[in-house]
């Protein structure tokens, strides 16, 4: 470990400009230290949800946590097991067991490490800002609401002793205290770094609470009522799985569907750090890492991961802005299995949730509640869509929601753009002028444009303001030429592009080239079926 420490230190100018001093390295260490605690009962909780051991999800909070760490597209990223592929993962784990959810998860990583050298990363820039805002509004909701079974008595079953619901609500003076002590984290956060800047404050918040409620003996759960994190080193472990077809096609769904989510989660969780950072970029890379990472921690006992925003967040306002910051949070989770059990388990989970109330509230984009009322209908809409989405779903498919909304959106708005102004010239024939783009959605009301009827013996159609994007605009362009010619009347195309002149001149028909035709392309290879188009000068 202190080899693979060391090598990314040496590297690290080569990934940010932040010069590691050791202020600097103080300030990676206790950030990557304060988010280490903050996995620890995330990663055993989600563990429950799959419904795998508590050490299979620390060991790919681990793994997923250290690889992507060093090899991962943004600095300052903390990945990790997480509750959105958890609840895709307990179908799996129920129908066929644990060793064909490792065997998925392989197979999930050579998926990512697939999109990521297809460079597929770069699609995540097709998801607009409404959709960012829902998305983390939504997430903020999820975190908080996540928090909110650590206020429950253990109920029975299998929920019991593990502190994730299935029980009563705590009431009385349980509840009075567990609440006094979020409240004093989270004060305690909100003021350290007007007093001192000298450690991360959600650090300082877990250690206060911590010490008060141990030297007090306080009765309030904690981290070791969730379940013991004890255990020793990952060993490799190959999945106990028939290597055969009918393997292939029972984890093959499940492994679509979680390499999916794992992505969209990491490449927005990208954006996210990225904008608060001042960071570029690294979408393709990510997508490698999380590959990798979830390779390996398939074949060493881990239920997989993807980014984590909560614990990025806390990250990056932790100060933590280099790759150390992320490797020193996977090896003190570590250090904390094999090691440090019996302290970590003291830790009143009150001060965890603290901590992640000051997450929800640093993540939620309050300004949106103000932009409302101000932006058009439409991303309104998206906003509150993506967000209640997220909260009654998950996270991949709010996202793919809002972008599919968005498009339908945009696509109608630009549909009703086309129009065309009309002259006649000297010589007597008509000019029509397109305006606008012409593609699927406005290719009817291109077709509207015309009157082949009344209209004089030619007709001119200039295309210098208009764009034709796609098949149905060809098609459309065809249409309007084939009424035409049924006339007998003659029809001039001006100003199209190289390629349209190209792909419309599969007829046979003689197409001449103008100097001043745009060069923007179209892509879509199209065939004419009948030879009704004529000059493009």
């Amino acid at each position: 470990m202190t080899r693979v420490l060391m090598a990314a230190l040496a590297n690290q100018s080569s990934f940010n400009d932040v010069s590691m001093t050791p202020g600097r390295i103080k300030t990676e260490l206790l950030s990557g230290l304060t988010v280490a605690l903050a996995l620890v009962p995330e990663a055993v909780a989600f563990a429950f949800v799959a419904g795998v051991h508590p050490l299979v999800g620390l060991y790919a909070a681990f793994i997923v946590g250290l690889i992507t760490a060093l090899i991962g597209g943004r600095p300052g990223m903390i990945s990790g097991a997480t509750g959105a592929l958890a609840v895709v993962m307990v179908a799996l784990v129920a129908a066929h067991g644990v060793e064909y959810l490792f065997a998925a998860v392989v197979l999930m990583g050579i998926i990512q490490i697939a999109a990521g050298l297809l460079r597929w990363g770069k699609f995540i820039r097709l998801v607009p800002h409404p959709v960012m805002l829902g998305f983390v509004n939504g997430l903020a909701i999820v975190i908080f609401l996540a928090q909110l079974s650590q206020f429950q008595v253990p109920g029975s079953g299998e929920a019991a002793g593990h502190g994730i619901g299935g029980g009563q609500w705590l009431s009385g003076m349980p509840l009075a205290m567990m609440l006094g002590l979020v409240a004093l984290t989270m004060a305690i956060i909100w003021l350290t770094p007007k007093i001192t800047a000298a450690f991360p404050a959600p650090l300082a918040g877990i250690g206060i609470v911590a010490a008060i409620v141990i030297g007090f003996g306080i009765d309030v759960p904690r981290v070791g009522d969730l379940a013991s994190i004890e255990g020793g080193l990952p060993s490799f472990h190959i999945p106990v799985v028939p290597f055969t077809l009918e393997t292939l096609q029972i984890i093959l769904p499940y492994s679509l569907i979680l390499a999916a989510i794992g992505l969209i989660e990491s490449l927005l969780t990208l954006n996210l750090v990225g904008e608060i950072t001042g960071r570029k970029g690294g979408a393709s890379q990510e997508c490698v890492a999380q590959g990798v990472a979830n390779t390996v921690t398939g074949v060493f006992g881990g239920m997989g991961g993807c980014a984590m925003i909560g614990q990025s967040m806390i990250n990056v306002k932790s100060g933590g802005r280099t790759r150390l910051a992320g490797i020193a949070a996977a090896l003190f989770l570590l250090f904390f299995i094999v090691v440090a059990s019996p302290a970590i388990e003291q830790i009143p989970l009150a001060a965890l949730v603290g901590v992640m109330f000051m997450v929800v509230i640093g993540t939620f984009a309050w300004n949106s509640l103000i932009i409302l009322r101000k932006v058009p209908l439409t991303d309104a809409f998206v906003i509150v869509l993506v967000t209640v989405v997220t909260v009654m779903t998950d996270l991949a498919t709010a996202v793919v929601v809002g972008v599919i909304v968005s498009a339908l959106a945009y696509a109608w708005n630009n549909a009703k753009r086309i129009y065309a102004k009309t002259y006649t010239t000297p010589e007597g024939a008509k000019v029509y002028q397109v305006q606008g783009p012409l593609f699927f959605g406005s290719a009817a009301g291109f077709l509207e444009l015309f009157d082949p009827a009344q209209d004089p013996s030619t007709i001119i159609i200039d295309f210098a303001d208009s764009r034709v994007v796609d098949q149905s605009a060809l098609t459309a362009i065809e249409a309007v030429a084939a009424k035409y010619q049924a006339a007998e009347k003659a029809v001039q195309l001006r100003h199209l592009s190289r390629d349209c002149h190209q792909l419309l001149s599969k007829s046979g028909q003689l197409v001449v080239d103008s100097d001043d035709d745009p060069d923007y392309e179209i892509a879509v290879d199209y065939s004419v079926r009948t030879g009704v188009l004529g000059a493009g000068h």
